[in-house]
């Protein structure tokens, strides 16, 4: 791989790289669907490319497979402006597929899982930790180790050296069996984290359901967390800091595909907050980007100048 001249990051994204086949048509089961399209996903990888196309300066510490899959993920990632200096190539393992279902809903998914968790902490080199502003991860990327204790390490250098901690805890039976375990990791995790970003489905999942949402964005607070954003789906996403809580509505809009929505949702937060926006600002950039990723399908396409939509939000 060609190495591109160190020099500041904005974001560090450590986890899962893979590729999302997603149905062609709408479909309430895999057992509907019929014909795939192959996009570039993962939570982190997602994460990153929607906050390169948001003009912001995003790598990833990832493994793919030295396969076909692999080299069409790195090329989608360079091609969005993602520096893969840190991806790493296993000659031995398959790249990570997901197959989706495409739906207006949560969508039903199956994970073929075998480089993206085989990360270890050795391969993520210092240099990429000292160059980066935030470091984000997933709770995917945590479910299974080597990958888990990589990410840890990333999490603790990176709380140790003054960075922003991020977490998705995206949470998942299907992929973590094990729920008192996933609470456990989890739980250490957002210890060193300063910001996360639950959805209402990963917290009823998580700590179970039948709680409100201030119940579960009082959990996160507790687990350490300075800021909680909580997106709940139709009734749109409450950001709070540990003393106010900030509603910002969902607006109607004709929904194509939701695969990696709180990725797009994630990157627009994160950004807005790196360029010293308020939380209901960050909020209110992250729903115009989301609003664009809800109506197309896989991640969003095209660069986004996040400056002109700064000053239509001021008007």
């Amino acid at each position: 791989m060609t190495k591109t001249k160190p020099q500041e990051l904005d974001l560090l994204a450590v986890g899962e790289t893979l590729v999302d086949l997603i149905s062609d048509d709408e479909a309430e089961s895999l057992a509907e669907a019929e014909l795939f399209r192959k996009v570039q996903g993962g939570s982190p990888a997602n994460l990153a490319v929607n906050f390169a196309r948001l003009g912001g300066r995003s790598a990833i510490v990832s493994k793919v497979g030295r396969d076909g899959f692999g080299k069409f993920l790195e090329s989608r990632l360079r091609a969005a402006g993602v520096c893969t200096d840190y991806l790493q190539y296993d000659p031995s393992a398959r790249t990570s597929l997901v197959l989706v279902a495409r739906s207006k809903g949560t969508p039903e998914f199956e994970a073929l899982r075998d480089a993206d968790f085989r990360l270890k902490a050795e391969e993520i080199l210092p240099e990429a930790l000292i160059r980066t502003r935030i470091v984000h991860t997933s709770a995917f990327a945590l479910s299974l180790e080597p990958c888990r204790a990589a990410v840890l390490h990333a999490c603790r250098v990176g709380r140790a050296t003054g960075k922003i901690v991020s977490l998705d805890p995206n949470y998942s039976p299907l992929i973590w069996p094990d729920r008192e375990e996933a609470r456990r990791v989890l739980s250490e995790v957002l210890a060193l984290c300063e910001i996360t970003k639950p959805s209402l489905d990963d917290a009823a999942r998580l700590w179970g359901g039948g709680q409100t949402p201030e119940d579960y964005i009082r959990r996160f607070h507790d687990l350490g967390p300075q800021r909680v954003v909580l997106t709940m789906g139709a009734e749109g996403t409450l950001i709070s800091d540990g003393r106010a809580l900030t509603h910002i509505p969902l607006r109607p809009i004709e929904v194509v595909d939701i695969t990696g929505a709180g990725d797009a949702f994630w990157a627009g937060f994160l950004i807005a907050m790196l360029d010293g926006l308020s939380l209901e600002h960050c909020g209110l950039f992250a729903r115009e980007i989301v609003e664009r990723k809800l109506q197309t399908v896989g991640p969003l396409a095209g660069s986004l100048d996040r400056h002109a939509i700064y000053s239509a939000l001021e008007k």
